[in-house]
């Protein structure tokens, strides 16, 4: 089973911050079939196909985690890690690119993870600067609206959602398999973060779960950014708690009432209780709906 990692300077985990040592968890490997495999550990949900071409991998988690995945890796496959797609800019997602790199594997990613990581960014959510990538960390090869890898046998899609938990925002299909990594356009079970500053929204989240809920079947093994492996009925019930939740801020929004007056009415008090246990609660919830549709 997938366990959130939960810290208490969440927003911080954006910028890739160290842990102590003692603080890494054991990498746990999920069998998805057909050589496809999600693991887990501290930071988004990697995703592996590994086969007679290699190995590709989704996402590397922290730099302090590589040693743990790579050695998760070398069980799956003997075969040399060949690409790694990042599906955004956020340290939990790309920490591991430089130690990844150093093995042989292809950095990827779209067009804004790579101009974001050249430049790191100065103002997000909470103050915290996040400072700019080395170059070994940076992906390589980049693309703009979608990319094709024909790899172990299968045809994976790599597509791009704008404007969503980020402005690079990717998901990766592997339509023969029916397995679908939806980074972290996907928070399971819980309020997403959705990162504002690096060009994220709240519509852009709920187009994106709608281009992952437009390819996924009810068989479709899903791979969020964070949370436990998602079925289509997890994804379709986190899309459809974002269209309540814009639908109850947007007209508060239009009224004029201020953001502090928002949140103090405790708008998604219905919500809260379900979706707002991890680290976005309903006040935060209500603060990025705010601003996000104040923006448009």
């Amino acid at each position: 089973m997938f366990r959130p990692i939960i810290a208490a300077t969440s927003f911080a985990l954006i910028a890739g911050i160290a842990f102590a040592q003692d603080d890494v968890p054991a990498v746990e490997t999920h069998d998805l079939g057909g050589g496809f495999y999600a693991l887990s550990g501290q930071g988004g949900n990697v995703g592996v196909s590994a086969g007679e071409d290699g190995v590709f991998v989704i996402d590397d988690q922290y730099a302090q985690m590589s040693d743990g995945l790579l050695s998760a890796i070398a069980e799956l496959s003997d075969g040399p890690i060949r690409y790694v797609v990042n599906t955004h800019w956020h340290g939990d997602h790309i920490g591991g690119n430089e130690n990844f790199a150093a093995t042989g594997a292809m950095l990827v990613s779209h067009d804004n993870v790579r101009g974001r990581m050249e430049t790191g960014l100065e103002t997000p959510m909470r103050g915290d600067a996040i400072p700019p990538s080395p170059e070994a960390a940076l992906p390589v090869i980049t693309f703009n609206d979608t990319a094709t890898f024909h790899f172990n046998g299968h045809e994976a899609r790599v597509i791009h959602v704008p404007h969503a938990h980020t402005d690079g925002d990717s998901i990766i299909w592997f339509a023969d398999a029916n397995v679908l990594h939806m980074g972290d356009v996907l928070f399971n079970g819980f309020y997403p973060f959705i990162d504002l500053a690096s060009g994220g929204s709240l519509d852009g989240t709920i187009a994106g779960l709608e281009v992952g809920l437009a390819i996924a079947d009810d068989d479709t093994q899903i791979i969020p950014g964070h949370g436990a492996l998602a079925t289509k009925a997890d994804m379709q019930a986190a899309h459809d708690v974002l269209v309540s939740v814009r639908t109850i801020i947007a007209p508060l929004v239009a009224e004029g009432m201020s953001e502090e007056d928002v949140v103090a009415a405790d708008p998604l008090s219905a919500f809260n209780g379900e979706w707002g246990q991890w680290f976005i609660d309903g006040d935060t919830m209500t603060m990025i709906a705010y601003r996000s549709l104040s923006a448009e």
